[in-house]
C-alpha cells in the first residue's frame, strides 16, 4: 500500500470506531484506514465466511446522476444495459477507453426520486475523483451529478448478515442479489443494496456520516458480527475471484481479457456504441491473445503481484496480478494474465518466487463458490 503524505490523510466518519477497537490503520487510496483489528486477518476473513463481517467502506465514491434519461446517458460511457434496470435494480459495469481499457468497475442501481428515475453510482475510492470528472465532463449537456460527500458506506457480509439486518428493518429479507430499497435503520434514513465484494451474501448500506458511527456501533453489538479491515477485504475478494482495480484491471486491460465478457451486454454488443467497441467486439469475436485465471500455486507460500509466469517450458507467458493466502483454502491462491493458449484450467505453470521457481496450476474462478441469494 502506498505511502501518502500525511497532510492528504483523510478520515471516514468511522475513524474514531476503529481506533477504539484496536484498528491497526494504514493510508489507503487517500485515507487512514484499518488494515486489521487485533483478532487478525484470518480470523476476520473466517468470521466473514461462517457469520458475519462489518467492513468500512466509507472511502468508496458514491453520486447520483440525474438527468431527462439518465441510465441512457450513462450508457454512452459504460458497456452494460443499463436503460433495461428497473427500479431497485443494480449492475456490475466498467467505464472504458477509447481503446476499450478499462477506467474503473463500478456499481449502478437504478432508484427514483418522488417518481423520477435516477442512478446511484458506486465507484472505486482511488478513482473517484477522475471518475466523476470524467462523467461530469461527457455528460455535461444532458446530466447533472451530485456526489454524495455526506453519506458513509457499510458493507455487512456474510451468511448471518440478513439475520442481523433484520432486527432493524425486516424487509430487507425481501431482496435479492443486485437489488435496492430505501430503509431506515437504527433511525437513520439508508439505501440498502444486498451486495457486496466478498463473496458472500450480505448488504451495503448507504447512510448519512452522522448517523454511521451509531449504526455500525448496534450492528457490531450483534453476536457473530466482527469488525473486519483491508487485509482480510483483500482475501475474501480473492478467493472470490473478483478484481481488484488497479491490479487485476486497469486501463490496458480489456473487460474480455479480464474475463468480464459477461459485463458487455447483449443488447450493447449489437448497437456497438460503447468507447472502445471495435476492440471489444474483436476480442469477443477472435478471442483476446490473453486472459486472466486462476492460480494455485504448490506449498504453503503466496506468490504476489508482479511475479512472472512461464509455462512448462520456461517461457515467460505472463505475470500475477494478485496473490495470497486463501484461509478457507488453507493454501495460496492467485490471479493473473497469461497468454490465451495456456489459460485452461489444469495447465501446469511455474511462477518465480524470491528466485526460485514455484510448480502452479490454471484452476477455475471463483476458488471459493459464491454464496448470494438469488431470485427463484
Amino acid at each position: 500500500m502506498a505511502s501518502v503524505p500525511e497532510t492528504e490523510i483523510r478520515r471516514t466518519p468511522l475513524y474514531d470506531v476503529h481506533v477504539s477497537l484496536g484498528a491497526r490503520m494504514v493510508p489507503f487510496a487517500g485515507y487512514a484506514m484499518p488494515v486489521q483489528y487485533p483478532a487478525g486477518i484470518i480470523a476476520e476473513h473466517n468470521a466473514t465466511r461462517s457469520a458475519a463481517g462489518l467492513f468500512d467502506v466509507s472511502h468508496m465514491g458514491q453520486a447520483i446522476l440525474r438527468g431527462d434519461d439518465p441510465a441512457a446517458s450513462f450508457e454512452r460511457l459504460v458497456p452494460g444495459d443499463i436503460t433495461g434496470l428497473t427500479t431497485g435494480r443494480m449492475r456490475y459495469t466498467l467505464l472504458l477507453n477509447d481503446a476499450g481499457g478499462i477506467r474503473d468497475d463500478l456499481m449502478v442501481t437504478r432508484i427514483e426520486e418522488g417518481g423520477v428515475p435516477a442512478l446511484f453510482l458506486v465507484v472505486n475510492a482511488g478513482c473517484k475523483d477522475a471518475d466523476f470528472a470524467h462523467i461530469a465532463a461527457l455528460l455535461a449537456d444532458e446530466a447533472e451529478l451530485q456526489i454524495l460527500n455526506d453519506s458513509a458506506l457499510l458493507a455487512l457480509q456474510g451468511p448471518m448478515a440478513e439475520a442481523v439486518l433484520a432486527t432493524l428493518a425486516p424487509e430487507c429479507r425481501d431482496l435479492v442479489f443486485m437489488q435496492g430499497a430505501e430503509m431506515t435503520l437504527d433511525g437513520a434514513a439508508a439505501y440498502v443494496t444486498r451486495s457486496g465484494y466478498t463473496g458472500e451474501d450480505g448488504f451495503e448500506i448507504s447512510v448519512a456520516n452522522e448517523a454511521v458511527a451509531g449504526l455500525a456501533q448496534t450492528l457490531l453489538a450483534h453476536d457473530g458480527v466482527e469488525p473486519v479491515g483491508l487485509g482480510a477485504r483483500d482475501s475474501l475478494r480473492l478467493e472470490a475471484g473478483l478484481c481488484l482495480y488497479g491490479h487485476d484491471i486497469d486501463e490496458t486491460t480489456s473487460p474480455i481479457e479480464a474475463g468480464l465478457a459477461w459485463a458487455v451486454g447483449k443488447r450493447r454488443r449489437e448497437s456497438a456504441d460503447f468507447p472502445g467497441a471495435e476492440t471489444i467486439l474483436q476480442q469477443l469475436n477472435e478471442g483476446p491473445t490473453r486472459k486472466r485465471v486462476g492460480i494455485r500455486p504448490d506449498g504453503r507460500a503466496p506468490v504476489r503481484e508482479g511475479a512472472v509466469i512461464r509455462d512448462a517450458e520456461d517461457a515467460e507467458i505472463g505475470i500475477v496480478t494478485s496473490g495470497g493466502f486463501g484461509p478457507t483454502l488453507g493454501g495460496p491462491v492467485a490471479m493473473g494474465y497469461v497468454n490465451a493458449a495456456c489459460a485452461a484450467s489444469g495447465t501446469a505453470l511455474k511462477i518465480e518466487l524470491r528466485g526460485r521457481s514455484v510448480p502452479a496450476t490454471v484452476a477455475d474462478l471463483p476458488f471459493v463458490p459464491a454464496n448470494y441469494k438469488r431470485a427463484r
